[in-house]
C-alpha cells in the first residue's frame, strides 16, 4: 500500500527551535498525544480540524495556530483533499510556561503579518549557515505571539537605546567569523533580543544579520583577491560552506567568488 503522507523533518542549530517539521497528508489521524515544545503550526493548503482540551478548533491557511505543550490535542483533514503544513516546535525559552492557558482559549490567531513571518522563518530554516537570521526573525515572533497571549507590552518595548545598536555592532565586528548566536548576544547586553535587532536597524539602517553578512563579504573579496581558494575562502570568513559563501557572494555583487577572483588576471 502507497503511502499517502510524506514528511519532511529536522533539527537546525538554532537556539529555541527544537523541530522543524514539514508534511503533506491526506488520511492520517492523529491521534491524542501532547509535545513538551510549543507548536506553532501554518496550513498552506486544506484544513486541519483538531481537539484541545475538549473543545473543537480549525487550522486555516490564513491564520497561525498555537497549540500549547503538555496539553493534549490530536488531528485529522476537514475534507479528503488532505493538507500541507508546516510547523516548528519552540522550547520554553522562546515562549514561557506561564502562557500555556491563554493558548489553550485561543489557539488560531488571525494575524497576516505573523503568518508571512512565519512563513520566512521557514524558508531561512532550511538553509545551513542562515542561523542568525533565522534567530532573528524568530525573536520577533516570539514577541508578537507573546503579545497576543498576554496582550501586554513585552520584555524590550521602550525607550529606545542606542547603546544597544553600539554593543551588538562591537560584538559582530569581534566575532563575525565565528558561530554566534542572537541569544548570546542577548545575555552579554542584557536586552531582548528583539529589542537588539529593532535598535541595530533603527540605529544604522540594515538588520544585523545583513550586517554580519557584509563584513563576511569583505573579508572573503581580499582574501580570493590574494589568491585564497574559495573553499577556503569561505570557512576563514566565517560561512558554512562554499555554497553558503556562493549565494550571498551572487546576490550582493552580481557574480561568483570564482570569477570574481579570475577577473583581474582576465581584465
Amino acid at each position: 500500500m502507497v503511502s499517502d503522507t510524506r514528511v519532511r523533518a529536522w533539527r537546525p542549530p538554532v537556539p529555541g527551535v527544537v523541530e522543524v517539521f514539514h508534511a503533506r497528508m491526506t488520511s492520517h489521524v492523529y491521534p491524542m498525544h501532547t509535545h513538551e515544545a510549543w507548536t506553532l503550526l501554518i496550513v498552506d493548503d486544506g484544513k486541519i480540524r483538531y481537539d484541545l482540551h475538549r473543545h473543537e478548533h480549525g487550522a486555516m491557511d490564513r491564520a497561525v495556530t498555537l497549540l500549547p505543550p503538555h496539553i493534549p490535542h490530536n488531528g485529522r483533514a476537514a475534507t479528503t483533499a488532505g493538507f500541507r503544513k508546516r510547523v516548528v516546535y519552540l522550547d520554553l525559552s522562546s515562549l514561557p510556561a506561564s502562557l500555556i492557558g491563554q493558548a489553550v482559549d485561543q489557539p488560531v490567531l488571525a494575524d497576516a503579518l505573523l503568518r508571512q513571518r512565519i512563513h520566512q522563518l521557514h524558508g531561512v530554516l532550511g538553509q545551513p549557515g542562515e542561523e542568525f537570521e533565522a534567530e532573528s526573525r524568530l525573536a520577533f515572533i516570539a514577541e508578537r505571539l507573546g503579545w497576543h497571549l498576554s496582550r501586554r507590552r513585552m520584555p524590550g518595548d521602550g525607550a529606545a537605546s542606542s547603546g544597544v545598536a553600539d554593543g551588538l555592532r562591537g560584538l559582530i565586528d569581534a566575532r563575525f567569523r565565528e558561530s554566534m548566536t542572537l541569544r548570546e548576544a542577548s545575555d552579554a547586553l542584557h536586552a531582548h533580543p528583539a529589542h537588539l535587532v529593532r535598535e541595530f536597524s533603527r540605529q544604522f539602517g540594515i538588520s544585523p544579520h545583513q550586517y554580519m553578512t557584509s563584513r563576511r563579504i569583505d573579508l572573503a573579496r581580499g582574501l580570493l583577491l590574494d589568491g585564497m581558494p574559495p573553499s577556503l575562502a569561505a570557512a576563514e570568513a566565517g560561512f558554512y560552506d562554499q555554497s553558503h559563501l556562493t549565494r550571498h557572494f551572487r546576490h550582493v555583487l552580481g557574480t561568483s567568488p570564482g570569477r570574481y577572483a579570475r577577473s583581474g588576471a582576465a581584465g
